[in-house]
């Protein structure tokens, strides 16, 4: 028997009801994506699990999307999302790669083994910024690390206010310090790299061993890709948790306010510049590199801030260029359709 759920529970909030118009509440059925495939989009309302084939008019879904279908379980539409992680795609393809949308709080997940990496972590904060989402650092294996303070002193370095918790990822009472985050209908997503241990919270948190878990290699602490698609899972309270693949790569694209609020301190630190336009290099009057030399700033925090601006730039101008291609070859063939139509 398919199970049923409130819409609450889903993780509908007054911020989704609100765009239905009256018809639309009488007449149709709003739907959570909770899984995402090549020609299937699998949904979860408050009549059960749906499932629906992907049509070319659909917009791109992401897993966590609100959408709403008629009776007959078709897709009408998709609703403005609450926020929306997105990476530019790996490697040398050119579009935008969707990883989740309306998540309450993302999980930054990495291990206290040769994973940690200070840069990554920034690179996840960045995103959490830009989709104005709650950021929590999890440093998982702590069983196996003689020392974690070290480590999360380090993260917690990076912003005062950023909750970082070491734990281990099996034992269910030290995770007891996500419980403020864990209230029903609420949606957390876990990113990180292969082997951080995602699925295995997953598991924790729901109390059992629903996703397949794999040992990470010895030789270089890299993991094997556990989960290969992005789903959500409920938890027997109501917590909607989203894990997604292991990520080798996460390219930044459009992301320039997230990478500022991430390094708001280099930001606020260049407001003291002399030069409005200083580069922060070797300019007079330099109040980054000031910070540098007294030690109150890392230059590897400089280094790495430059490298992400630099990156969300290229990527999103190259994001543009093929967005612009696709609609010049978009109206060149409707054009050229009309013309045969003419003809005949």
């Amino acid at each position: 028997m398919t199970p049923h759920f409130s819409l609450h529970q889903l993780g509908w909030k007054p911020f989704f009801q609100l765009q239905l118009s009256l018809e639309e509440l009488e007449n149709s059925i709003p739907a959570r994506v909770f899984g995402v495939e090549r020609s299937l989009i699998y949904l979860l309302s408050s009549e059960g699990s749906l499932t629906i084939p992907v049509i070319k008019s659909m917009p791109d879904l992401a897993v966590g999307d609100w959408v709403v279908v008629d009776t007959e379980h078709r897709f009408i539409r998709l609703l403005e999302r609450m926020s929306l992680f997105s990476r530019k795609a790996s490697g040398t393809q050119v579009y935008r790669q969707l990883i989740s949308a309306n998540v309450d709080t993302l999980l930054i997940v990495s291990s206290l083994n040769n994973d940690f990496n200070l840069n990554r972590i920034e690179r996840y904060l960045a995103l959490a910024h830009e989709a104005k989402v709650e950021p929590i650092v999890l440093l998982t294996k702590a069983d196996l690390c003689e020392n974690p303070e070290p480590f999360v002193e380090a993260v917690q370095a990076l912003d005062k206010m950023l909750p970082v918790f070491a734990v281990n990822a099996q034992d269910q009472a030290s995770l007891q310090a996500l419980d403020l985050w864990l209230s029903p209908g609420q949606t957390l997503a876990f990113l990180g790299s292969s082997g951080v241990g995602k699925s295995t919270l997953v598991n924790t948190l729901l109390g059992g061993a629903l996703q397949e878990t794999n040992a990470i290699r010895e030789a270089d602490s890299r993991g094997r890709h556990t989960t290969t698609s992005r789903s959500l899972h409920l938890t027997p309270s109501g917590v909607l948790l989203l894990d997604t693949p292991g990520m080798r790569e996460l390219q930044l694209a459009d992301c320039a306010q997230g990478v500022d609020e991430t390094f708001a301190d280099i930001s606020a630190l260049a407001m003291q510049c002399k030069f409005s336009d200083c580069q922060h290099e070797s300019e007079p009057g330099c109040a980054v590199q000031a910070a540098i030399q007294s030690g109150k700033l890392d230059q590897r925090r400089l280094l790495n801030y430059r490298k992400l601006m630099k990156e969300q730039a290229f990527n999103a101008g190259t994001l543009a260029e093929k967005r612009a291609e696709d609609k010049r070859f978009s109206k060149m063939v409707k054009s050229a359709k009309n013309i045969k139509q003419r003809k005949t």
